[in-house]
């Protein structure tokens, strides 16, 4: 049973509690008993607290810190659009791109002939020791269209090539190789323009460059030095109108060679090559060779996008066909077209690999879109065009397809325009969920040199690089150097049906283009 006192303080805690408070204040030295015998876990908790809220307090002042007293890193503003304009000059079909200012974004590398450079640089052709006019390289930022840097490189540029893009500061800097007229041969850095090395070639004077290297009669070259490796010599195309690693028109076979037989043809040894016993045992045992013959001319020879040892496109005179890149055998049936352009990669289906193949030219001009694992046609769009048009280009999407870009009439099925001579190219925008649909995005009447659509930021700011210029290069002209975002130019644009009108009006059209969504390569 509870006794009154503790009965009267189960009903009336307050009370209770006000009682005790009046019997501490009426005893202090009980207080300050209490205080010394307090536990030490009681000191711990507020130690505790204390520095919880010191913490809390610095993570705070570390956070004003970094949002308002530390400036963040300018990030240049990407313009839309820019032209750049030289007067009396000469463009060359060459258009590279790479993060050349390290601002992550892509920049422009071309190559035009003038007599004097942009008035933001001083080196003349004289400085270099060419005569005037002569060819100058120039990096033009992806940004804003300002020059990052321009020299003369030779008097005049036969073929350019440039090697897969390098980190920064690596041990192998990325470089383009220039095989320049009468007799030059130089590798220019593509972060600094700065000269790597520079050879006079040895090139007989009615030498035709085709092809980086090896020639029926050639040379080795190395990428390092420039220096020629062994000597000149025949290397294993004897009395046939073939190139290796390039073929002409006229040539019907591919032909496969072991680079390090190659190499002991002209140098007398092995070199640091391995031996590919698989590829040996193919090779015929008294050429050396392997052949591959085509249907018609061979035109092209693409490497599929993959691993290293991926197939190879063979692009004919009368068919294509794809090759197992280990054994150089078809992979699937060869079909039968005419085609003079390059065709293009990219993905019709998600995750898909595909081909984008024009068939045809003039106004019977065709774009076939192939599957890559069998060859099977999986769309064709009849996309009339005019004679020497740019080349096709495609950007990877973010539902994993590609948006494709071809370049046509701007009025399709028309011939009035070659009729007249009033020549205009349109460029149209072609997405695989829009099957029956072509977006015509711009039309120019200049004479387009090189054409290419670039992501100019990882996974977002697609846009296309035109370079225009004098169809003749012994008549000096304007060249222009133009970049316009994709996006941009939707609104403006035409929907052009190819078949029976959907239930999407053309505005709906636009605006799914509008949406789209694109994505840097893995």
């Amino acid at each position: 049973m509870l006794d009154h006192k503790d009965l009267e303080a189960e009903i009336h805690p307050l009370k209770n509690e006000e009682r005790k408070s009046q019997e501490n204040l009426g005893n202090p030295s009980k207080n300050e008993d209490n205080v010394k015998s307090a536990p030490p876990q009681s000191r711990l908790s507020r130690c505790r607290a204390a520095a919880f809220f010191l913490s809390l307090f610095l993570c705070l002042f570390v956070v004003f810190v970094v949002s308002f007293v530390i400036p963040c890193p300018d990030r240049p503003a990407s313009q839309r659009m820019w032209r750049i304009d030289y007067s009396a000059a000469v463009i060359y079909d060459f258009l590279a791109v790479d993060d050349i200012n390290g601002d992550r974004i892509q920049d422009v590398l071309f190559l035009y002939k003038n007599t004097n450079s942009s008035n933001n640089f001083s080196r003349s052709c004289v400085d270099e020791g060419f005569s005037s006019p002569c060819t100058f390289a120039a990096a033009v930022s992806g940004a804003n269209g300002s020059t990052l840097w321009e020299r003369p490189v030779a008097q005049d540029v036969a073929l350019v090539e440039c090697a897969v893009p390098q980190p920064r500061g690596s041990e192998a800097p990325s470089a383009c190789i220039l095989v320049g007229r009468p007799s030059s041969f130089i590798a220019v850095n593509l972060f600094t323009g700065e000269t790597l090395w520079n050879h006079s070639s040895s090139f007989s004077g009615n030498a035709s460059i085709l092809s980086p290297l090896l020639q029926v009669s050639g040379h080795l070259y190395s990428g390092s030095t420039g220096h020629q490796i062994g000597l000149r010599g025949s290397l294993g195309v004897d009395g046939e109108s073939g190139f290796l690693l390039h073929v002409t028109r006229t040539a019907s076979s591919l032909c496969g060679c072991s680079v390090k037989g190659l190499y002991e043809k002209v140098t007398g040894s092995g070199g640091p090559f391995k031996s590919d016993p698989h590829w040996e045992s193919m090779l015929n045992a008294t050429t050396r060779r392997m052949l591959s013959h085509s249907s018609g001319a061979v035109r092209y020879l693409m490497h599929v996008p993959g691993n290293a040892g991926a197939d190879v496109l063979l692009v004919g005179s009368e068919a294509f066909v794809l090759l197992d890149g280990q054994e150089l055998t078809p992979r699937w049936t060869p079909k039968a077209a005419h085609v003079l352009r390059k065709p293009i990669f990219g993905r019709y289906k998600p995750d898909t690999l595909a081909v984008a193949v024009e068939n045809g030219t003039g106004t019977d001009r065709q774009i076939l879109f192939l599957d890559l694992g069998t060859g099977a046609v999986l769309c064709s769009l009849a996309l009339p065009s005019l004679p020497g048009g740019p080349l096709s280009a495609s950007l990877p999407t973010a539902d994993h397809r590609s948006a494709f870009f071809f370049w046509g009439l701007h009025e399709l099925g028309s011939t009035s325009e070659t009729e007249t001579g009033e020549a205009r190219h349109s460029l149209y925008m072609f997405h695989p969920t829009l099957p029956r649909v072509l977006l015509e995005l711009a039309n120019v009447s200049t004479h387009i040199v090189a054409f290419d659509a670039v992501l100019f930021e990882p996974s977002r700011h697609a846009a296309y690089i035109l370079l225009t210029g004098p169809a003749d290069s012994e008549a000096p002209g304007l060249v222009s150097v133009i970049k316009h975002k994709v996006r941009d130019l939707v609104p403006s644009s035409r929907v052009v049906r190819l078949g029976e009108g959907g239930p999407d009006s053309d505005q709906a059209i636009r605006d799914r283009f509008s949406r789209l969504r694109y994505q840097s390569e893995a």
